[in-house]
């Protein structure tokens, strides 16, 4: 008889027989060849063919033949015969096998040669098709990174930038008795710096700070300030200078305030050891004002030092006002790291 397609490996076979050798309490006995499944054999216990499934009298699976009772050496014998034993392996034809024949996720990543996967099989959608982040990352959040060729993650804390100061928060006001900065200052720093721009509600007044104490401004006698400034208006030229001794306030500019948004006095402060209970709150500041007529004729420059001479006490934060009435503006505050 002529056959299609590829010629059997065997054209005639008979039925192999295999006698087991009973054990004691033992249900799992070994085949001499593998099986699909229980229906592959025939059992035949104290030659009484048995029913083969789950829940039945037996199973077989590979090489392994389960019972579902152990048998006694010396009073059962066992033996089984195989009906569909496969009789040749015949290999798929190289490229043979299409994506039609792959059942779906049957590919594991067992099956993947370390490194097979390189750019060419990703598309770009990896990284573009998924949900972008809208702010800064958490310092737990991770990125991958190659070391020396060798692709390894770290957390942003780790390369977060931030260099030697550090956004530690910003204070805003309109038409206000104060801007007040409280509860920031931390062990992490000795040294901070305010940079502001602020604007009085009345003109021709003198820009102050003072110390707050457990979130309360203090008012009392206890500030020393020396300032000098250089004022210009065009055509002439002078210097001027503002002190204060046991006064309740530090002054960091003086005669500024336009009461216009438009000319602000801006400039920075440098505060120092506001946490130290062994030595004094100091600060110097250099500032950009104006005379007190709007639009202003002059522009002046001023450079201060000052404390507040209360060792013993924590400074928790500092107060921005103006010596005649409101202030409008903003207060930006930085850690400046040790190290």
């Amino acid at each position: 008889m002529a056959y299609l397609g590829n010629v059997p490996a065997e054209k005639y076979i008979s039925f192999e027989r295999q006698v087991f050798t009973i054990v004691n309490s033992q249900t799992a006995y070994t085949l001499d060849h593998s099986v699909t499944n229980e229906n592959d054999i025939r059992l035949v216990v104290n030659n009484v063919v048995q029913e083969p499934g789950s829940g039945k009298a037996y199973t077989a699976s590979g090489t392994t033949l389960t019972l579902s009772a152990a048998l006694v050496n010396g009073t059962d014998e066992m033996y089984c015969v195989f009906l569909g034993r496969a009789v040749g392996t015949v290999n798929a034809p190289a490229g043979s096998v299409s994506t039609s024949q792959l059942a779906g996720d049957a590919v594991t990543e067992a099956k993947i040669a370390d490194g097979a996967v390189e750019s060419e099989h990703l598309n770009n959608n990896v990284i573009s098709g998924q949900t972008a982040l809208a702010s800064e990352p958490a310092d737990t959040d991770e990125f991958l990174v190659s070391d020396a060729g060798t692709l390894k993650r770290i957390d942003y804390s780790l390369i977060k930038g931030g260099g030697a100061t550090e956004l530690l928060h910003t204070a805003t006001g309109s038409n206000v008795s104060s801007i007040d900065i409280n509860g920031y200052f931390t062990s992490d720093y000795d040294h901070y710096k305010l940079i502001y721009s602020v604007y009085a509600a009345t003109s021709n007044t003198d820009t102050m700070v003072r110390i707050m104490e457990g979130g309360s401004v203090i008012t009392a006698s206890n500030y020393w300030f020396a300032g000098q400034a250089w004022y210009y208006d065009g055509s002439t030229s002078q210097a001027s200078q503002a002190v204060g001794f046991n006064t309740n306030y530090i002054g960091i500019s003086s005669t500024d305030g336009t009461a216009d948004s438009r000319y602000p006095t801006t400039g920075e402060i440098i505060l120092s050891n506001p946490l130290s209970t062994s030595h004094i709150t100091s600060l110097t500041t250099n500032s950009i004002g104006y005379n007190s007529v709007s639009p202003p004729t002059a522009i002046r420059t001023w450079n201060y030092a000052g404390a507040y001479n209360n060792p013993g006490t924590a400074t928790s934060g500092i107060s921005f006002g103006y010596m005649g009435g409101n202030i409008h503006g903003t207060i930006r505050l930085y850690g400046m790291k040790n190290s």
